[in-house]
């Protein structure tokens, strides 16, 4: 049970759709309930043969069932997205109904909505439940006042109902899964993101000698990242570099208006996919990791663009905090910098003065392999699967 899935293109989706392609190859049946695909903003952009019709059944790429359910236009704000999250939550329940009586049940987070769903089908179905915890939930909650004054407390204490009475809750940080050991759960492993390095073959190292610096920033532009901090640090730096932000995001408004009043060299584009992502990796010298440093949260956690960029083989302009800090230290694939104007544009500078320091030894790609690597990952998972479907007798 996901908010998002195939063909839309999100982090549920590239961690479910390779996860479930293993899952089906090892010969396991899948069901995937999901809103019909649409744009963030909700607004339905593909053909109904492709987004899928509410409550029907469609065949996915991988053989797997997807059976469709309804959401709502909304505007692109938290309110909105809170909006149609409760909606097609709700119609997730007698959706999965649907469905043959499954062995386990499992949904991933961070919509919030689906988790009750997805534990009130699990109840009902009588049947093992495995949250996928892709976000350090109710952490996170605390630290962006997503729920203020009394519901605050009510809402982190249904989270973590939900946690403690899940067979089995499942985190992509070890971090995370520190914390929820240390709050008292017991039934916690963790299973990273990753990514099929058959499909991503390293790029060729940047050119030497250049008249200006590419920084590329591909991903959400939402409150999480922080990016007024390298645009005005692009402002600081001017002709000398071109900061390129690729995505779209509750903030993108806002961070066009700031570069405009700054005269700052960044270029917005929309979102993009397939070969026009490699397009975009190709023309650039540095890819932007970016974490806000304010929220304690982040501290465990690890943008989910981070392995792509290391198995590609580019530089990283790390602005990040914790687990995502360390990885990046270990793959010695870019520099850290600390979440300032200032010092993200003197490293910038840096580089453009002397962009030997942007050829990376290609230390990020043997990280991913040995770490972060979609087959081993989802072994893994399945593995944890079995063992929660079948219990002791098995």
């Amino acid at each position: 049970m996901t908010h998002s899935y195939a063909p839309e293109h999100s982090p549920p989706q590239r961690r479910w759709t390779q996860f479930i392609r293993s899952f089906r190859a090892a010969g396991w049946d899948v069901d995937v309930v999901a809103p019909v695909a649409h744009a963030p903003f909700g607004k339905r952009t593909l053909p109904r043969r492709q987004a899928g019709r509410p409550f029907m059944c469609m065949a996915g790429q991988h053989g797997e069932r997807i059976r469709r359910v309804p959401f709502l236009w909304h505007r692109n704000t938290r309110l909105g997205r809170l909006s149609n999250h409760l909606f097609s939550a709700a119609c997730s329940i007698p959706a999965a109904f649907l469905s043959k009586r499954p062995d386990v049940i499992i949904v991933t987070v961070p919509s919030l909505p689906i988790l009750g769903a997805g534990f009130v089908v699990s109840r009902l179905m009588r049947r093992p439940l495995v949250v996928d915890m892709r976000d350090a939930w109710p952490d996170i909650a605390r630290d962006a006042k997503l729920v203020r004054s009394g519901a605050k407390g009510i809402v982190e204490r249904i989270i973590m109902a939900i946690q403690e009475r899940a067979e089995l809750v499942v985190t992509v940080t070890h971090g995370f899964a520190r914390t929820l050991r240390q709050r008292g759960l017991k039934n916690v492993a963790t299973v990273s993101n990753g990514v099929d390095l058959r499909g991503l073959d390293k790029l060729a190292p940047p050119p030497l000698e250049a008249d200006r610096l590419e920084v590329l920033y591909l991903g959400n532009h939402g409150e999480s990242q922080m990016l007024d901090v390298p645009i005005r640090a692009a402002a600081l730096v001017g002709e000398r570099m071109r900061l390129t932000m690729v995505g779209n995001g509750v903030q993108r408004p806002e961070l066009v208006r700031l570069a405009h009043e700054l005269n700052a060299p960044v270029e917005f584009h929309q979102s993009v996919y397939g070969p026009a992502v490699r397009e975009y990796y190709n023309r650039t010298d540095s890819c932007i990791v970016s974490l806000r440093d304010d929220w304690k949260s982040f501290e465990t956690t690890i943008p989910s663009k981070t392995y792509e960029v290391l198995s590609l083989g580019r530089h990283v302009t790390g602005i990040v905090l914790g687990e995502a800090q360390k990885i990046l230290q270990d793959a010695e694939s870019g520099h850290i910098v600390a979440c300032s104007p200032e010092d993200v544009a003197e490293l910038w500078r840096k580089l453009a003065a002397d962009r030997s320091l942007l050829q990376v030894n290609g230390a990020g790609r043997a990280w991913v392999k040995n770490n972060a690597d979609i087959e081993a990952l989802a072994q893994s998972y399945i593995d944890l699967l079995a063992e929660v479907a079948g219990g002791p007798h098995r």
